[in-house]
């Protein structure tokens, strides 16, 4: 038997695991208190961090059984006793995102339900599409600097991933075999974004002018008076339908000392609503026409504010075509000069015209790369032009990796989760517990002892193989990882799910796996056979997307983008998956419940549960004590609300109520949870059950049926 890791309930926290405390089991009859011998360590003087041991244990049977009416299963499988989750990829904060409109946002600054851009595969191609964020994070990891072709510079973790013309690519090998990046790899996408230009006096100006030239109207009138007398007058009025562009326009006046009144200009019945601004003082007027002709030197800014303007005023941008057009000779010389400044190039067309006076449109060439770095340059303000849905991911742009490197330090990096899996990072596609009583049966903690002392069953195939090829073996579905969770971290090592899982193969017997571990994707070999026969099943806990709760609640387990990750390989290999939302606490994930619904389902699972807390004896305290770690503040709140879902007490341990508890505030808990399932189309019937007509001993005599 080993040895506690750390003795009575005052044991210090440690670094990366959950449990603060290692209090006594309630079998062990030696209690034990903190005793001052003397020796102090400096308050900030940081623990160092406990190793997990590894003990092997003989097991003499590997189907445990159970008749418990609150799970969907009378069989189960325990790989290991113990788990070192203890339930504990990423960008630079400046990294420029695509967003929906055309634009371009930090990763920073994003926030949860962003609409972006992402990719969908359809045929040959990726094409662009409308995406969201479903998580935002940062984590401190050690940074990477990965530089392109074209000069594209991404700063990332090593764990980050690209999509190259040969598939998804990790930043760097990492400590397991995983396909990463390498010299001459080509990323996909349209490479470095521009920069957009300053909002400086010169491009509020060069803005008002193509704007106010492309669809205002400006003049300056004489008219008799009933004296007889000449009067002057000035006339400006710009009507649009487009509520954005009038604003600034407005504004940019407003700016240069130039004060319009607004005022409602057109409403009719099926026709779009026009508003407009409006002077007619003759000073004013007189100064705007002087702003209207082109400047004796215009400056770099002028010139996209020109641009930007004229654009808003009389460009258009659909089916991948950039298009400008004008009947005034002076404003298409201005438009190509301007781009001839910018480095654009373009193409001049002359469409006929039976009536009116000859029209140009000036077309952008270049494909999408050259149509972005338009948009991001100028900065139209007409966002409903700068739609690429549907636009194909490829582009000539030079993308090929010409170095990597490690900066040699660690940063604060930034990622999201997204409804599509991906986003579009810089111009290219980048990729976005209730087992510790089982412990106090071996007079060891439920505390740290649990995540440090783990226990193996090497021989759990061998069992298993020899329970299965009984005679009096009536199959049914095997939960596997139900106490604790199959995919430990050692089990990268040990193999001991993996060949649980094969046996289970041989003999066609179906399966149920529940886990929080991402290295459940290394069996999707076996599983997915499976699946095709409807022999396997997997649950991934996913009880919020906030990755500093996970980092607190699960500090060893793998992010919630990570699962979600899971949760679409699982699915796109055709293994049914169903979130479970375990545990759900009261003021610290309750919140999240329709958001992690809607973020399975986007990746694919199609069964959903929920576990509310449950506080068994050994993990009240364990659960208190991190409680009062982490969120001093609510921890009064957490267990009054849970006190009333469980009859009053930490714990409800009967049949029927222990998973969802009762009570007004738990049957709405509940009811929130079916209206959520019901509207996003979670658990429709068939769509995890599993087949245990195929069950067959492997190269034994099969029962004959009497018909």
């Amino acid at each position: 038997m080993p040895l506690k890791t750390l003795t009575g309930k005052h044991a210090d926290p440690r670094k990366g695991r959950g449990a603060g405390i290692n209090p006594e089991g309630r079998f062990e009859v030696e209690q034990r208190e903190a005793f001052d011998d003397g020796w102090t360590r400096e308050e900030q003087e940081e623990l160092p961090p406990l190793k997990t041991v590894v003990t092997v244990e003989r097991a003499k049977s590997i189907i445990s059984h159970n008749d418990s009416p609150d799970v969907g299963f009378s069989q189960s499988i325990n790989p290991y006793s113990g788990c070192e989750h203890g339930c504990s990829y990423c960008s630079h904060p400046d990294t420029p995102i695509l967003m929906f409109n055309g634009r371009t946002k930090p990763i920073r600054e994003l926030r949860v339900g962003d609409e972006i851009y992402g990719t969908v595969r359809e045929g040959w191609y990726r094409r662009y599409t409308k995406s969201r964020v479903l998580a935002h994070w940062s984590v401190i990891k050690p940074a990477w600097r990965t530089i392109l072709e074209d000069g594209t510079e991404l700063i990332t973790s090593g764990d980050h991933r690209f999509l190259t013309q040969r598939g998804w690519k990790f930043v760097s090998a990492g400590e397991v075999r995983r396909p990463y990046l390498t010299m001459n790899n080509k990323l996909m996408g349209i490479g470095r974004f521009a920069s957009t230009s300053p909002k400086t006096p010169q491009y509020e100006l060069g803005y008002a002018c193509g704007m106010i030239r492309g669809d205002g109207t400006l003049g300056l009138y004489e008219y008799s008076r009933a004296n007889g007398t000449l009067d002057r007058r000035g006339h400006f009025r710009l009507a649009l339908s487009n509520g954005q562009v009038l604003l600034r326009t407005q504004d940019y006046l407003e700016n240069l000392g130039m004060h319009t009144n607004g005022f409602l200009f057109q409403a009719v019945a099926g026709q779009p609503l026009m508003r407009a601004i409006a002077d007619q003082r003759r000073s004013d007027v007189a100064q705007l026409r002087r702003w209207m002709t082109l400047p004796y030197a215009p400056s770099r800014g002028w010139w996209t504010g020109f641009l930007a303007g004229i654009f808003d005023a009389e460009g258009s941008y659909a089916d991948g075509i950039l298009r400008i057009s004008n009947t005034d000779p002076e404003i298409i010389s201005r438009i190509k000069r301007g781009l001839d400044l910018l480095r654009f190039r373009y193409a001049v067309e002359h469409p006929e015209r039976r009536s009116g006076r000859p029209i140009e449109i000036i077309r952008v060439i270049g494909g999408l790369r050259e149509h972005l770095r338009f948009f991001h340059t100028v900065d139209p303000a007409v966002t409903q032009k700068l739609d690429i849905e549907g636009r194909a991911v490829k582009s000539s742009a030079k993308l090929r990796v010409v170095s990597i490197e490690p900066l040699g330090k660690a940063m604060r990096l930034y990622d999201i989760t997204t409804e599509t899996g991906d986003f579009i990072a810089n111009g290219v596609v980048s990729h976005n517990c209730f087992a510790r009583p089982s412990h106090a049966y071996r007079n060891l903690s439920p505390g740290i002892d649990f995540e440090t002392r783990i226990f193996a069953k090497p021989n759990a195939a061998e069992l298993l193989r020899a329970e299965l090829s009984r005679p009096g073996y009536k199959c049914s579905e095997i939960a596997i990882g139900v106490n604790t969770d199959a995919y430990q971290p050692i089990e990268r090592e040990w193999k001991i799910t993996r060949s649980i899982i094969e046996v289970c193969s041989e003999f066609n017997q179906p399966i149920g796996l529940i886990t929080k571990n991402a290295t459940i994707e290394r069996d999707i070999d076996l599983l997915a056979p499976m699946a095709a026969k409807r022999l396997s099943a997997v649950t991934i806990s996913l009880n919020n997307l906030d990755h500093e709760i996970a980092r607190r609640l699960e500090p060893r387990c793998a992010a919630p983008t990570r699962r979600l990750q899971v949760i679409k390989r699982l699915s796109d290999a055709g293994i049914p998956v169903c979130a479970l939302l375990a545990p759900v606490i009261p003021f610290i994930n309750d919140d999240q419940i329709e958001s992690v619904l809607e973020a399975a389902w986007a990746h694919g699972a199609r069964t959903a549960g929920y576990v509310l807390l449950r506080l068994p004896w050994e993990v009240k305290d364990v659960f208190k004590d991190w409680l009062e770690r982490h969120y001093p503040l609510k921890a009064k709140h957490v267990m009054s609300r849970v006190h009333q879902m469980r009859q009053g007490r930490d714990n409800d341990p009967c049949f029927g109520s222990r998973m969802s508890g009762t009570g007004l505030l738990a049957d709405l808990l509940e009811k929130r949870f079916e209206i959520a399932c019901k509207r996003i189309g979670f658990n429709r019937r068939g769509d995890r059950e599993l087949d245990t007509t195929l069950f067959r001993v492997p190269g034994g005599a099969q029962q004959m049926t009497l018909f």
